[in-house]
């Protein structure tokens, strides 16, 4: 399959594969966006490379993908976006079921940390040296993954007191 990238992400990938070229894995096209699948350990070093060399100075958003697969089960996405360039590119890495766990990019945009907080909240994957790592929706106490596929659609009875919903009748 023939990519058809802007200069600019030809530029960006031609990079990216030079100077990663251990743990560089793909690029591809879908929707009429381009993503790079990177192996998770390099993920602050590519991050800090297109935000210092590339200018992808914007973290749009940062989501977590349940793949329920028996093999790299979950995946991180980032969103990155040139504002002088003018174009966007998503960052993918694969983490296995058990102890998903990648490194924290929030030295590198301060802005991840809520992002970070949300997919660990609702996927269970880990940011390791994350500043500030707690749950953000859930009770600290909340044992499960709400968006993981083998959650309940439902929810699972009795694991959060949910408000009264009868009105009082005085």
């Amino acid at each position: 399959m023939d990519l058809e990238l802007s200069e600019t992400l030809q530029k960006v990938v031609d990079g990216l594969s030079s100077e990663f070229s251990e743990t560089f894995i793909g690029v591809y096209q879908s929707t009429g966006d381009t993503f790079v699948r990177v192996e998770a350990e390099a993920i602050v070093d590519i991050c800090r490379y297109l935000k210092n060399e590339q200018h992808f100075i914007y973290l749009t958003d940062i989501f977590g993908i349940d793949r329920f697969t028996s093999e790299e089960r979950f995946e991180v996405v980032y969103d990155l976006v040139s504002l002088r360039d003018r174009e966007r590119l998503f960052i993918k890495v694969r983490l296995p079921e058990e102890n998903p766990t990648v490194e924290s990019i929030t030295d590198v945009w301060k802005s991840a940390s809520w992002m970070e907080r949300e997919v660990f909240d609702m996927f269970g994957i880990k940011f390791e040296n994350h500043p500030d790592f707690r749950r953000i929706y859930m009770p600290e106490d909340f044992d499960y993954y709400p968006l993981r596929k083998e959650f309940p659609l439902l929810g699972i009875p009795g694991s959060i007191e949910l408000p009264n919903t009868t009105p009082d009748t005085e």
